[in-house]
């Protein structure tokens, strides 16, 4: 699974929007392409975009085209995503307060220079 291609499907509203209806159900393309203030064409364009991140499966039915929810693509990006959950959020207020007590304390450990080396 390319992640680059699963991210970049994921960067169009309209095709979040599609994958969120599909979790409810598999849909035919007509019924996907309803809601959408756009093209049958248009909509077929976001299912291949889609489908080519293999976040969708298409499957003809007679006349009809059923979209799918893939869930393994999604898993992999979730996955991916999750890695950043281990690190903890860095309180910048305490780390400069550390960097202060760390800095005065060096500072005050130093040995004062000879005379004429300053």
């Amino acid at each position: 699974m390319n992640l680059d291609t699963i991210f970049a499907a994921l960067a169009d509203p309209t095709r979040r929007a599609i994958l969120t209806m599909l979790l409810e159900d598999d849909m035919a393309v007509t019924d996907v392409a309803e809601p959408f203030e756009m093209s049958l064409a248009a909509v077929s364009k976001h299912l291949k975009v889609l489908a080519e991140a293999r976040l969708i499966t298409q499957e003809r039915r007679g006349r009809v085209i059923w979209c799918k929810l893939d869930p393994d693509a999604m898993r992999a990006a979730t996955v991916w995503i999750a890695g950043f959950g281990m690190f903890d959020a860095v309180d910048l207020d305490a780390f400069e307060r550390f960097l202060t007590v760390e800095l005065d304390a060096a500072a005050s450990d130093a040995p004062a220079p000879a005379k004429g080396q300053a």
